[in-house]
């Protein structure tokens, strides 16, 4: 069985490329999937940089108007899931979560940086095979506050559209 891979063109910043893992984190993976064939991240942008840590986006529009998904079950080793051993190394990508490890839905995070620390922590699900320039570019962006949130990019980073390139 192949991996899935899927690609995601950001605004002005180009095209990452990345493989996801379901055999790592399957409801995640088909989760993911759902959501890009439904086109639910056009237009999304990342909302949260933190370089040297990683790149957060798929929850809000240029607005900051939230975009809801259904919640899934967090697929990682102190959750319960010990076959999701994927290590939050570079280029990795992860699903955001609130403090309950199953409030997952479709905020994502790319790791800029390895943070050993998420590992059996969050429900890691692919990597970036091509395009982690794209990714330095990213979190290379200022950031600053806006309402409540923290580490905001100056300028809009938008997700022009996320397909997937092979099921």
């Amino acid at each position: 069985m192949n991996n899935p891979k899927i690609k995601m063109t950001i605004r002005d910043f180009g095209e990452i490329t990345a493989e996801l893992y379901p055999d790592k984190a399957p409801k995640t993976v088909e989760n993911f999937l759902s959501l890009i064939e439904s086109g639910f991240f056009s237009g999304l942008i990342f909302h949260r940089f933190i370089s040297g840590f990683m790149i957060q986006g798929g929850g809000y529009n240029e607005s900051f108007s939230d975009k809801d998904a259904p919640s899934i079950k967090g697929e990682f080793a102190s959750n319960g899931f010990a076959q999701n051993d994927l290590k939050h190394t570079r280029g990795v990508l992860s699903m955001a979560r609130t403090n309950d490890p199953n409030s997952a839905s479709s905020q994502f995070f790319i790791m800029h940086q390895d943070a050993p620390y998420l590992d059996r922590q969050y429900a890691g699900f692919g990597k970036v095979t091509e395009g982690i320039e794209v990714v330095d570019k990213i979190a290379a962006v200022p950031t600053g506050r806006m309402g409540w949130f923290d580490d905001v990019p100056r300028v809009p980073v938008v997700i022009d559209s996320m397909v997937i390139i092979e099921r």
